[in-house]
Formats: structure tokens, C-alpha cells, sequence
């Protein structure tokens, strides 16, 4: 009699994203497990164009299929120091499997690729992590919400007081075009380089969003005041799901009540070209911006977030509220936007 098969193993191992077989097999993979975009490996590769920081993941197999797959950005900064991140730039990510044990598993993995590769630090936005990380629900809070059936219903969706200063916006002389061309990316980055300066943030390379305007679903739309940008907001689509990522204003667009004209203009946007549900994307708990998706009548979710720090390192630190750097974003606000333009690219591809 012959002797019974082993049973067979799953194993862990490097993807090779330099492989087109290998991307399809992981893009196929997240579609049927419903991962969300900062899972697909188009998404690293849009990292990687836009600043540097290295694509890779970890894929686990099992009698030849895949059965789990942890997407990470090797990001390095001469500021912050050395991480993995799922994913880099993200919002989201961390490990997706059919099995809670094989997501520990990869988390096993990745400790012991960043240990190989001198970086200090593993972060998770979001997905299972083992009980010895660092984790945490209470920083972070995701918005969400289904879109109404049309333009009216969703006018009168939301509450009182933010429809009222929707109204105002609709009432201003502002013009809004929607696309891709190089136009709305130069408009986009004028408004969005302003805003994130007057926040005291250095800005990402404009290559980024060149990037994932190219390997995404993604579209532009653009708020002009008597033919000048005032407001802009890059948007990713991924499912049934519209996306609003990276936005902002000029200082003038505030009186203009321009932002909650663009936000609402998406909404309607995203509606026409057949997507059901608004991701008003992640805030700081207790943050201006958490209070503000409130006003729209989203929901705040928790998003849970783990960390790894390798032993004898410190945790790393590049959290923008955080105390220890208080005084670089005073001193940032200040700056001329030229040289605020010119140096935040630089410092930002390592934010991660």
C-alpha cells in the first residue's frame, strides 16, 4: 500500500513585482478578496514612480495558489529612518489572506525582511498583526457613506448646517471642469502645494500624482474663480467606491466656500460614472478635518493601525501632530511657497 500524501505546506516568499505573471496572479487575488486599492500592486508601483520608495510584498502559497499577500513600500528617509510600510503612502492596507494564521504569518515574514534590509521599523494600516505589536484604534477615523440616487438627494443628505454653506458655494461665480491632461495636474498642484504649506506640511513630488494618474483609476477635479485655481482634489476609484485623496485650497478659496463646492460637485461626479458609495478618506481623531467630514453626515469609523519596532529601536516618528515637531511645521507655514515648493518634495517621499 502506498503511503498517504503529506499534507501541503504554505509558505511565504518574496513576490517578484518585476514579473507581470506574478502582478496579475496578486491583482487577481485582491480583487477576489475584496482588498481595497492601497492592496494592489499597481498602487506600489505608483509609489515607486513617484518617489523612490521601493514596491515589494510578500505573497504566501499553498499547493501553488495563493492564499495570502502583504503589499509593502521599503520606505528610507535621512530624517525618519528606515520602515516597511503597508501600504507606503497609504491610508490603508496591511495583510490580506483567506486565513487569520496565515496573516500572522506574513507579519512573521515581514519582521524578518526589514531585519534584512536595516529597517528599523514594520507599519500596518489596518489587517490582523500579532499580539506582541504595537496597535491602535484610537488615532485614526475613516468616513464613509453610501451616494443618494440624485442631484437633489444628495443636496438634501446633507445636515443643515454644511448644506447651507454648500449652497453658498453653488450660488459663487466658480467654474468646474473634471480630467486628467497636464493643465489639471498644474492647476491641481498650485492649490494643493498652497494648502499643504499653510498646514506646515512639505509637499510630494508632483511625479507622484503623474504616477497615479497613469497606473490607477483616478481623475482631477478642478475649482476656478474667474479662470484661476482655487481648489483642487485628485480622486481614486477602486470598486464601487470614489475616493477623494489628496485636496486643498487656496486661502481664498475658504470665503469662496470653494471646498465644499468641489467636495459636493464630486459627489455628484462620482455618481454619474456609476459609483455608489463616498470615501471622504482618513482624519486624525478629534482633528478640524474629522469635525468636518461630521458636518457632511458621515459616520467617524476607527481604523486600527499596528507597528513593529525592531529591538533596542526607537519607534519612529513622523506624525505631523505630534509634539516633537511642533516647531518645524511653525517655521514651515512661514516660508515662501517657491522654496517650500522646491524643498518639500524632497522631505516628503520619505514621509511613507
Amino acid at each position: 500500500m502506498n503511503a498517504p500524501f503529506a499534507l501541503t505546506t504554505e509558505r511565504v516568499r518574496l513576490a517578484d513585482l518585476r514579473q507581470p505573471d506574478e502582478v496579475a496572479r496578486i491583482e487577481g487575488f485582491v480583487a477576489d478578496l475584496g482588498g481595497c486599492v492601497f492592496h494592489r500592486p499597481a498602487w506600489l508601483r505608483a509609489i515607486e514612480r513617484g518617489t523612490g520608495q521601493r514596491g515589494l510584498g510578500l505573497v504566501a502559497e499553498k499547493g501553488g495558489l495563493l492564499t495570502g499577500w502583504l503589499p509593502m513600500s521599503e520606505v528610507h528617509s535621512p530624517v525618519f529612518g528606515r520602515m516597511l510600510a503597508s501600504s507606503g503612502f497609504a491610508v490603508g492596507g496591511g495583510p490580506l489572506a483567506q486565513r487569520d494564521a496565515t496573516s500572522l504569518q506574513l507579519c512573521r515574514a515581514a519582521e524578518e525582511l526589514a531585519a534584512r534590509r536595516s529597517c528599523s521599523t514594520i507599519e500596518l494600516r489596518g489587517g490582523l498583526s500579532p499580539d506582541a505589536w504595537t496597535r491602535r484604534s484610537d488615532s485614526h477615523c475613516g468616513f464613509v457613506k453610501a451616494l443618494a440616487w440624485d442631484d437633489e438627494a444628495e443636496l438634501a443628505a446633507i445636515p443643515r448646517k454644511q448644506r447651507a454653506e454648500v449652497r453658498k458655494g453653488l450660488e459663487n461665480d466658480l467654474e468646474i471642469t473634471v480630467g486628467t491632461r497636464q493643465a489639471e495636474l498644474t492647476a491641481f498642484y498650485s492649490t494643493f502645494s498652497e494648502s499643504v504649506r499653510n498646514l506646515g506640511t512639505p509637499v510630494f513630488p508632483r511625479k507622484l500624482f503623474e504616477a497615479v494618474l497613469d497606473e490607477l483609476d483616478a481623475d482631477i477635479l478642478t475649482v476656478r474663480h474667474r479662470s484661476e485655481p482655487v481648489a483642487g482634489v485628485l480622486t481614486i476609484y477602486h470598486g464601487e467606491t470614489a475616493m477623494p485623496y489628496w485636496g486643498g485650497g487656496t486661502r481664498s478659496a475658504r470665503g469662496l466656500r470653494a471646498n465644499d463646492r468641489m467636495y459636493f460637485e464630486l459627489m455628484l461626479h462620482a455618481r454619474t460614472q456609476g459609483f455608489m458609495q463616498f470615501d471622504f478618506g482618513r482624519s486624525k481623531t478629534g482633528s478640524g478635518n474629522h469635525a468636518y467630514k461630521k458636518n457632511w453626515g458621515f459616520e467617524a469609523e476607527p481604523l486600527t493601525y499596528s507597528a513593529w519596532t525592531a529591538p533596542g529601536q526607537k519607534a519612529r516618528d513622523a506624525d505631523p501632530t505630534s509634539s516633537k515637531h511642533a516647531a518645524r511645521i511653525a517655521l514651515w507655514r512661514k516660508l515662501p511657497l517657491p522654496v517650500a515648493n522646491s524643498l518639500g518634495p524632497i522631505i516628503a517621499r520619505g514621509l511613507g
